[in-house]
């Protein structure tokens, strides 16, 4: 159904609800909000809680990585999350991120294709891991570059084929291209410089879990 004025009387704080139905939710989340509660009573707050404030059967699909904005996607009830589930393991959800990274990443077009698993000594770091690792797959295509040199920048497209924790922040990092502000991956002096990590979820596609017809959302890149 579109969604009415009268759906989000009291819209939720700092969350853009894109699209709401009888089956799901499709929220644009800010970037350094939590999309889920982590550990820590301070550590609470997130989209999914925020949006249950307003629908209470709202449930988490998928997240985003705090410092990472953009499109998720939230389920209406127990069964619409297993169908949904069900399509990102099946990899029929299809998920568009734009990012800015330091330098000039080389061509045009390429995809990434490293195993990764997580840092024993530094958690929550990801390293890339030949002999441990799981499958890591990310494609690219270059949108835009600017500058020369040291201050040379990339836009890039990115479409992760598998979901990877810091899956794009690590590939990006391991070609020597981190992207701009990242807190973990990139140099300190970029967190310093730039004021938010250059990542966002900049379109979703899907299949309806319950109506079966395709559907496609974008949100504005803020950067």
């Amino acid at each position: 159904m579109e969604l009415r004025d009268t759906d989000l009387a009291v819209p939720p704080p700092g969350v853009v609800i894109v699209y709401v139905d009888e089956a799901l939710i499709v929220a644009d989340k800010p970037s350094g909000l939590l999309s889920m509660p982590a550990r820590g009573e301070d550590r609470q707050d997130c989209l999914v809680a925020r949006v249950q404030a307003q629908f209470a059967d709202a449930l988490p699909v998928h997240r985003l990585d705090m410092a990472t904005s953009g499109l998720i996607l939230l389920a209406r009830g127990a069964e619409m999350q297993r169908r949904m589930n069900l399509a990102f393991e099946q990899r029929i959800v299809g998920k568009r991120y734009e990012a800015l990274v330091h330098g000039d990443l080389g061509p045009d077009a390429g995809e990434i294709d490293l195993p990764l698993a997580a840092d024993p000594q530094r958690n929550p770091h990801q390293i890339v891991d030949l002999q441990r690792g799981r499958r890591a797959l990310t494609r690219y295509r270059v949108v835009e570059r600017r500058g020369a040199g040291p201050d040379a920048v990339t836009r890039v497209e990115l479409k992760p084929v598998t979901g990877r924790t810091h899956q794009l922040r690590v590939h990006l990092q391991s070609l020597g291209h981190p992207i701009l502000g990242d807190p973990l991956y990139a140099p300190p002096a970029s967190a310093v410089r730039h004021r938010r990590l250059h990542l966002h979820a900049a379109a979703i596609t899907l299949i309806h879990p319950q109506r079966r017809v395709p559907l496609g959302f974008e949100s504005a890149v803020p950067f």
